[in-house]
């Protein structure tokens, strides 16, 4: 079962939730070291792609086969890592249970989880620059002046309302299917988070 939604909406922390209430979940996102973004470095770096096919061969030899197993969405690549074709293939034909928040919310819920790229506003104006060949010049100038100035709740709410949701939503309809489910949220708090997890382990039954 593959846990979807736009950037913000907390997949990470529910799928840890999640595996705190007895659900089978696999954490891709840790077995790579990598937040699956451009912003998503983790320290230490990532594993060489055979040892992340190691680490999740290991994972997945701990899983029940007869039981539901929970997974981020995520491309076919996580950083600089490839995942294993028969894995994508399976996520690719999976049910989806789809978290939806506003766009403020999940700015505020960001500014808390990339904290270390906050401190690091070099690297974080790097990231903004990179992305100069595919937005405007303005937009671009905006982001880096959020960045310079701290506002980065902006920068959040601008990057995933011009750059992240419009690549979730073209991503989302190549896989979307009739029985996916929705569950919805205005804040992103810790009760929230427990109130989602709740909600969705209920549909994982």
């Amino acid at each position: 079962v593959v846990l979807d939604g736009n950037t913000g909406t907390a997949k990470t922390e529910l799928l840890a939730r999640l595996a705190l209430r007895g659900h089978q979940t696999l954490d891709l996102e840790g077995l790579a070291n990598h937040r699956g973004s451009l912003f998503g470095h983790r320290p230490g770096g990532q594993p060489s792609q055979r040892a992340f096919e190691g680490r999740l061969a290991v994972a997945i030899s701990t899983l029940d086969p007869t039981r539901p197993v929970v997974v981020e969405a995520e491309s076919s690549r996580i950083g600089g890592l490839m995942l294993p074709k028969q894995l994508w293939a399976a996520m690719c034909a999976a049910p989806r249970i789809r978290i939806a928040a506003p766009l403020a919310a999940r700015a505020t819920y960001l500014t808390h989880t990339y904290s270390d790229m906050i401190e690091d506003r070099a690297r974080l104006m790097e990231v903004v620059e990179s992305l100069r060949p595919i937005h405007p010049a303005e937009r671009i100038a905006d982001w880096l002046s959020w960045a310079e100035s701290g506002d980065f709740t902006a920068l959040a709410a601008g990057l995933m309302q011009d750059h992240y949701d419009r690549r979730y939503e073209k991503h989302r309809t190549r896989f979307e299917q009739p029985h996916d489910r929705l569950v919805a949220t205005d804040i992103l708090d810790d009760p929230a988070l427990d109130r989602l997890a709740d909600q969705i382990a209920t549909l994982l039954g």
